[in-house]
């Protein structure tokens, strides 16, 4: 059980073997102070709205909104206890830890303080401090950790491992896609003696984030997805994004407690293997993979199904995952239940157990056409295995396409691709955005005319004119990345008039 002592032996730069194992002054008030000790901390937020009982608050400055600003907001909910890096300005107790405390000085400074009370701990960086915590907690459990990268498909992955893991072991798995150097030890917090296995996603953005993350995670298994142009206005060429992904498997532990379970099918994974002392396993679509798949056949909205070989063993799988791509995602899963050694009936209970596309949803507009709403994000990876699926089904086929952000030097390659797909999958284009353009242009030389391609400036102008001329029949779907809104537009559709 996480407790304010271990917290402050985590910070301190003294090994404080004592705090809350008695040894203290037997006066009233010090037994008060070791009660204080240990006290449970139920986790950690960063937002005071999301506080409930015996929270540890961590208080992070912004450039909009600043945490000590809800520091008391935070303690009216139920934290009780605050982790900050400036001094409160309201009449709070705190302890200063800046620079190390000593026992003696610290059992000074909680005489004064009310044991039943909130505190703030007042650290030299708030976000550090909580980084800090979630390594030194980490170590402390006995636990199996499963990291998770890649350019797309991570969240999907981690939901379906999680899925396979919890049918023997108490799993815990990251919240939405909490993969970064708040969300990952956020995540960790949340941990407890009983859990046994966790499973978490990790985001990169620049050299040195995933290493870093890995500091703190000290994962077991890493998986890598693939590798793709997203985020590449920040991180570079696919290359450097390949280093960085890498950075997975070469913090892993040496074999036999470590493996990369990497994907063969593509190159840049592959070369992954080169990079680690883990044990190297392959999942494919390939017999060169351990694991790999064929005879796949997609059936819409009805998930897919598909043969999977392992060793000399073979296995007819159905599985309700939208989209031939999500095969993929299944020999992730299947991987890490075979190398955790999870029976084949207790994988196949966790692939079952999974009911929903976890990104794409289905709907109806008001007039009954199907929406397919894949707007959580989009890359050029991701879009193509959304028009797969549409290519799928029945009815008129529409794609409502906006621009996809920060591709970096890969923007036109990646924007012209969907085009050509596009031009062979779909009866209508629609596209918003300037960038988008180009996958207009190259669905048209791709042979797509132009009465069939549609494009517009604003979000709103794409719902008047989808109104206008959507029938019951079709389908549409509708995917660009985050920040083009695309949501708005399923939302409008789906609305009452």
């Amino acid at each position: 059980m996480l407790t304010l002592a271990l917290i402050l032996e985590a910070l301190s730069r003294e090994h404080l073997d004592l705090i809350g194992k008695g040894g203290r002054p037997s006066d009233q008030q010090s037994e008060a102070i070791l009660g204080l000790l240990q006290r449970p901390v139920a986790g950690a937020i960063v937002d005071s709205r999301q506080a409930y009982k015996d929270t540890l608050f961590v208080a992070l400055p912004g450039e909009r909104v600043d945490g000590h600003d809800y520091i008391v907001d935070a303690f009216q909910r139920g934290s009780r206890l605050a982790l900050i890096q400036n001094p409160p300005t309201a009449r709070l107790p705190f302890v200063d830890l800046r620079g190390g405390i000593s026992e003696e000085n610290l059992w000074l400074a909680l005489r004064e303080h009310d044991p039943e009370g909130a505190i703030c701990l007042l650290v030299d960086d708030s976000l550090k401090g909580l980084q800090t915590i979630a390594r030194f907690w980490r170590r402390k459990l006995n636990i199996r950790v499963i990291g998770i990268t890649g350019s797309v498909g991570k969240s999907t992955t981690k939901e379906i491992i999680a899925d396979v893991m919890s049918q023997r072991y108490r799993t815990l798995k990251s919240l939405g896609n909490l993969n970064n150097e708040i969300g990952l030890p956020l995540t960790l917090l949340r941990l407890n003696e009983a859990y046994e296995c966790a499973v978490l996603e990790m985001g990169f953005y620049v050299p040195g984030e995933i290493a870093f993350l890995c500091d703190i995670a000290q994962p077991q298994v890493g998986v890598v997805t693939l590798i793709g142009p997203v985020h590449a206005e920040r991180a570079g060429s696919i290359e450097e994004i390949a280093k960085g992904k890498a950075e997975l498997v070469q913090s892993l532990p040496a074999a036999p407690e470590g493996v990369a379970v990497l994907n063969y099918d593509d190159p840049w994974v592959r070369w992954m293997a080169g990079l680690t002392h883990a044990r190297v396993f392959y999942y494919g679509l390939t017999d060169k993979a351990n694991l790999w798949a064929d005879n796949i056949e997609g059936l819409g909205l009805e998930g897919i199904r598909f043969q999977i070989h392992y060793r000399k063993e073979s296995l007819n799988l159905r599985v309700p995952l939208i989209g031939q791509h999500s095969v993929q995602t299944v020999l992730r899963a299947v991987a890490v239940g075979l190398v955790e050694g999870l029976t084949w009936q207790e994988i196949v209970n966790g692939l079952r157990s999974e009911r929903t596309q976890l990104r794409l949803m289905t709907g109806y507009a008001q007039n009954g056409a199907l929406i397919l709403d894949d707007t959580y994000n989009a890359s050029p990876e991701s879009m193509l295995a959304a028009l797969n699926l549409l290519d799928e089904l029945d009815g008129r086929k529409i794609a409502v396409l906006g621009d996809m952000l920060e591709l970096g030097q890969y923007e036109k390659e990646g924007h012209e691709t969907i085009g050509a797909r596009a031009a062979e999958v779909v009866n209508l284009l629609v596209t918003v955005g300037e960038r988008s353009k180009m996958i207009d242009y190259s669905a048209w030389q791709a042979g797509l005319s132009r009465k069939y391609i549609s494009h517009f400036s604003t979000t709103d102008e794409v719902v008047d004119y989808l109104k206008e001329i959507l029938t019951p029949d079709d389908v549409v779907l509708i995917k660009g990345s985050r920040g083009m809104e695309m949501e708005r537009i399923v939302s409008a559709l789906e609305a009452s008039e």
